[in-house]
């Protein structure tokens, strides 16, 4: 018998009936004992602490649910204790690490109260690089609909910690820049929510968000974070039918920014793929007619200038075809463009197409060609209209073969119209409330029915739910590549070494890379791509998705040919990842291996400073030598005057080595190490 195992829990181990208690402390380490979470029930209450190698991460926060309708009375004593321990290996179908070890032990507690409280588990997952936790409840009747009104749990941080984070709910939804601030200075948080301190960074974010609304953090006193929830337009926060479990609240714990990026604590979490075989997707790279539309070349809407017409669709498709791209992206298509679309959302039809764009004839096209149209459906927030015809358009698209959709929901947060209030006003829902999460997992079966899979923009944020249904592709989320067309300011140099310490540890994000024609005109920096070229190239990897696009116009991939190879080279799908030296805010280095491959690529990028990081090579196979070839920034390369100095070497290298990475301010490198024997 373990050690971390309790007298009670050894009970309940040995088929023993475990005595109620009046109070207690019930306590669970991970595997290698790094950490220890354990709960504390009392007479106010269940509160719970976490320490790592005796450190304090969390002290005592609350616990709990609160029903309408139902008593509040907190849980007071515990009824039954469980425990169990798992280690298993996994493989996803696609991913940034194939083969995945699920490795934690668990705790479950059954907790009650006096004066009608709502009993209820609360489960424990404690891995070495993190834990999470949820709330299982069980006694309700099969058909008794519940309202949960407040949501009790608390994350108060022990010690001095800096975050990086910005006000959730925005107009723009998720589509701001991340700050540093003392963690006191933080008002309402969106997830994930990454600190630094002292030797530690954590990130507190959730898993397996389904049936439940998504959770932001409130500062509700020194140190002092609560769940809050984004609620229904009558102020109820969540509504189930019958016994329920909430998603998992995880917090990531490790001592380096690359051990939390390299965590898998938000799949493990999720339940297997219930989607079965989905060998229909593959992942890999697209153009389209997109990047043209944000440089207002094009429109989506209709007339003279607009973008999607048979001739122009066609010019991609052979550019993609020419290049061994597998998809071509076309978004203003369909009937409903023309106008404000953000405000009239309804309007978007999904089975018209304007007279100008033939999609059998073009999808038919692309696929003599070796590649394939990838079909869009954006609805501008209409979520009704879009439920209407869901089962149609995906059926349009699966009558010509496509097979991945890009969505999008424009629409200002809080604005998402659900029906009618009493007087006829609309309800107005929050873009991440349950709404629009019961919406996207409903998106997902359905598209799932006719071999689709979704990349969506504008989405709910990703919280694991691709292990569960791997046709959820990748996902935007936070300030991709379009705002470097249009934004005011644009992406400074420092947000893509922030991103994969915060948006990206929930999951694959769409940010659209590969943007060669860095300026556009603009003299003003902060009016276009504030990069190098050599960046753009490392965006690859270090941004993880199973679809990349070579986002820029193909004219512009003709003028650097040097660069563009590295495009034609990278993967998409990854045996597996490794972050290495990596400093948030100021650069970050990735590396990672193909699947099924003996090769391996690296991206590295920093902030508007320029500077040299050394790396060891230590992930490649000992006793392999390697061709490294080497994209990077040329002499005198700056994001601010001299964006496109770039330059190509070649060297031998082996596993026992190190390189130096020379970037300039704004700059990056992009590696391939081509195996030689």
């Amino acid at each position: 018998m373990k050690h971390w195992l309790t007298t009670t829990a050894m009970l309940v181990a040995l088929g023993a009936a475990a005595p109620a208690l009046a109070e207690g402390r019930e306590c669970v380490s991970s595997p290698s004992e790094a950490l220890t979470f354990c709960v504390n029930v009392g007479p106010t209450g269940a509160t719970y602490d976490v320490t790592r190698a005796g450190r304090p991460v969390i002290t005592a926060s609350q616990l709990g649910l609160v029903m309408q309708g139902k008593s509040d009375a907190p849980a007071t004593r515990v009824a039954a204790v469980a425990r169990d321990s798992h280690d298993a290996t996994w493989e996803q179908p696609w991913g940034e690490q194939r083969l995945i070890r699920d490795h934690h032990n668990e705790l479950r507690l059954s907790l009650a109260g006096e004066g009608g409280a709502v009993p209820y588990d609360l489960v424990v997952r404690v891995f070495d690089d993190g834990f999470g936790f949820r709330y299982d409840v069980k006694g309700l009747a099969a058909d008794e609909p519940v309202a949960i009104t407040d949501e009790r749990t608390q994350f108060n941080f022990a010690g001095r910690w800096d975050a990086w984070w910005y006000p959730a709910r925005g107009v723009e939804r998720d589509e701001y820049l991340y700050h540093r601030a003392p963690l006191n200075d933080v008002t309402l948080a969106e997830t994930p929510f990454t600190l630094e301190g002292d030797g530690l960074v954590l990130s507190v974010h959730e898993a397996a968000l389904t049936g439940y609304a998504s959770m932001n953090l409130r500062h509700v006193g020194e140190n002092s974070f609560k769940a809050d929830l984004m609620p229904w337009s009558d102020g109820v926060l969540v509504r189930r039918t019958g016994p329920f479990q909430t998603p998992w609240r995880t917090v990531l714990v490790g001592e380096t920014p690359a051990q939390l990026a390299d965590s898998r604590i938000e799949l493990n979490l999720n339940e297997p793929n219930k989607l079965g075989d989905v060998s229909w997707f593959e992942p890999g790279k697209y153009v389209g007619v997109w990047w043209e539309m944000h440089l207002n070349r094009s429109t989506w809407g209709s007339g003279a200038t607009h973008g999607a017409n048979n001739a122009n669709v066609r010019k991609y498709i052979d550019f993609a075809a020419e290049h061994g791209f597998n998809g071509v992206l076309v978004e203003g298509w369909n009937l409903g463009w023309d106008g404000d679309w953000v405000a009239n959302g309804d309007k978007f039809n999904f089975t018209q197409s304007y007279p100008d764009f033939d999609l059998p004839a073009l999808a038919a096209y692309a696929q003599s060609r070796g590649t394939n149209i990838i079909g869009h459906h954006e609805t501008g927030g209409a979520v009704e209209n879009y439920e209407a015809q869901m089962e149609a358009g995906y059926a349009l698209y699966e009558s010509v073969g496509v097979h991945v959709i890009k969505t999008g929901y424009v629409k200002p947060s809080g604005n998402i119209v659900r029906g009618t209030n009493p007087d006829g006003t609309p309800q107005h829902e929050w873009f991440a409330g349950q709404y629009r999460v019961d919406h996207e997992v409903r998106a997902a079966l359905a598209a799932a029915e006719h071999d689709i899979a979704l990349n969506a923009h504008e989405p709910v944020k990703d919280t694991g739910l691709r292990r569960t249904y791997p046709n959820m592709i990748s996902r935007e989320g936070a300030r991709g590549q379009e705002f470097n067309a249009w934004g005011r300011p644009t992406n400074p140099p420092e947000h893509v070494t922030i991103l994969p310490f915060t948006r990206m540890l929930a999951g694959p994000m769409d940010y659209t890379p590969g943007i060669f024609d860095l300026t556009f005109g603009k003299t003003d920096v902060n009016e276009r791509v504030q990069s190098t070229l050599a960046t753009q190239l490392a965006l690859y990897v270090v941004l993880y998705s199973p679809v990349q696009m070579a986002a820029d116009l193909p004219e512009n991939y003709a003028r650097h040919p040097d660069a563009f190879q590295f495009i034609l080279d990278v993967p998409t799908d990854w045996e597996q990842s490794r972050t290495l030296n990596s400093v948030i805010g100021d650069y970050t280095v990735v590396a990672r291996q193909p699947r099924g491959g003996q090769d391996w690529f690296l991206g590295a990028v920093t902030d508007e400073q320029a500077r040299e990081v050394t790396v060891s090579l230590d992930f490649l196979t000992p006793g392999k030598r390697y061709e490294a070839q080497i994209y990077r920034d040329g002499e005198g390369a700056s994001y601010l005057t001299n964006p496109y100095a770039f330059e190509t070497a070649k060297q031998t290298v082996t596993a026992g080595e190190s390189l130096t990475l020379r970037m300039g301010a704004g700059g990056g490198q992009a590696i391939r190490f081509r195996a030689l024997d």
